[in-house]
């Protein structure tokens, strides 16, 4: 008996810590479920943050903006820090400086597809950003953590100099916009069953049976 094909479209955003749990629960349903060598999966643009300037800002400035004074801001994170511990993910919010810009980052994770490197790619940008609080806006770091990802830099360093995938990025984004995805992540399994948030790994499950049944 042939098993039915698996196809899942990630849209997410480096930047969102959620998204990087997401990640882990998926792969932990993968597992799970025996899919984990044979699923396709696919990793989308959502900017979170798309007017964000080139350069980034202060993380603990913007932060304080979007959600209120310090208090908030450390409640969030001991939340966030939980949820990490159980998906096996040493968040470390205290060495983030900046939030990036996160555009040039989605070109790389383009990029990387075309190269079947992306799910490594993608590893590497949230356990950088996350766990190492690298600035995930500079070209440099990207070329970095591409290189640790199985890419080679110099080729990664003259693709973000060009203007490649940027249209590309943008289409994607747009196909998101047009699925009426307001925040992330947002899971789409064979393109008719949806994962909305970093759900339970049941919560994964259930969807791959569903999409694949």
């Amino acid at each position: 008996m042939t098993t039915p094909a698996l196809m899942i479209e990630v849209y997410s955003d480096v930047v969102c810590p959620w998204c990087y749990v997401g990640k882990r629960r998926l792969e932990q349903a993968l597992e799970s479920s025996g899919r984990q060598a044979s699923a396709r999966v696919f990793w989308r643009p959502f900017q979170l943050n798309p007017t964000m300037p080139k350069a980034g800002m202060d993380r603990r400035v913007y932060l304080e903006a979007k959600f209120g004074g310090p208090g908030e801001m450390q409640a969030i994170h001991q939340r966030i820090s939980g949820a990490g511990v159980s998906a096996g993910i040493e968040f470390a919010f205290d060495r983030i400086a900046r939030t990036p810009n996160t555009f040039d980052a989605h070109r790389l994770i383009w990029f990387a597809q075309q190269q079947g490197r992306q799910d490594a790619v993608v590893e590497e940008l949230f356990h950088g950003y996350f766990t190492e609080g690298l600035n995930i806006g500079e070209a440099e770091t990207l070329q970095s953590l591409a290189g640790r990802a199985g890419l080679d830099g110099p080729a990664v360093g003259r693709f973000l100099q060009s203007q490649d995938g940027i249209e590309a990025v943008r289409q994607e984004e747009a196909r998101g916009r047009q699925l009426g995805i307001r925040g992330v992540p947002y899971f789409l399994v064979n393109e008719k069953t949806v994962v909305s948030g970093a759900q339970p790994v049941e919560t994964f499950l259930a969807a791959i049976e569903q999409a694949t049944g």
